[in-house]
């Protein structure tokens, strides 16, 4: 299975007094760069069978561009799991629930927790790996995703690719 763990795109600033935290939406410049982003990737294989998303309304725009500009459309899923603070054993327990029969799976979600997420998935739990606005990374599993037993593939960001 590949796992993309996806850091949401651009959005309104924190502590915007418009916005309360949950509620910050994507800026239009995060909206378009993450759309370009997303459709140079889907013409290299990138085509997760479903997305799981952070219920932050950040995260579920980021989650729903990607759904909308890859081939199968998959569905997308709201978790908890993925909210700040995410919980990589539900996560995973999700995965093997749910995606098991998914050989592409997409998590959407905040920094740090996607860079905390990618090193203990590949290894390194006490690391950090540094995720854009808007990165992908792809961990690549000889079964389900489970932590310690991933190799990274790539980390892209938006920038990368001249988005």
């Amino acid at each position: 299975m590949i796992l993309y763990i996806v850091r949401h795109a651009a959005a309104v600033p924190y502590g915007d007094p418009d916005w309360p935290d949950f509620d910050r939406p994507l800026t239009e410049k995060g909206i378009a760069r993450f759309s370009q982003f997303i459709q140079a990737l889907a013409t290299a294989d990138f085509a997760p069978g479903i997305v799981a998303t952070s219920p932050l309304a950040r995260c579920r725009q980021t989650a729903e561009i990607l759904s909308r500009m890859v081939p199968r459309q998959p569905p997308v899923v709201a978790r908890e799991e993925l909210a700040p603070a995410s919980d990589l054993p539900g996560l995973t327990s999700w995965v093997a629930q749910a995606a098991a029969d998914c050989d592409q799976v997409a998590w959407v979600g905040h920094a740090p927790d996607v860079g905390h997420l990618a090193a203990a998935l590949i290894g390194h739990g006490s690391s950090q790996i540094h995720f854009s606005k808007g990165a992908v990374a792809a961990i690549q599993f000889d079964g389900l995703p489970a932590r310690g037993e991933g190799e990274l593939c790539w980390l892209a960001m938006p920038k990368l690719l001249g988005c």
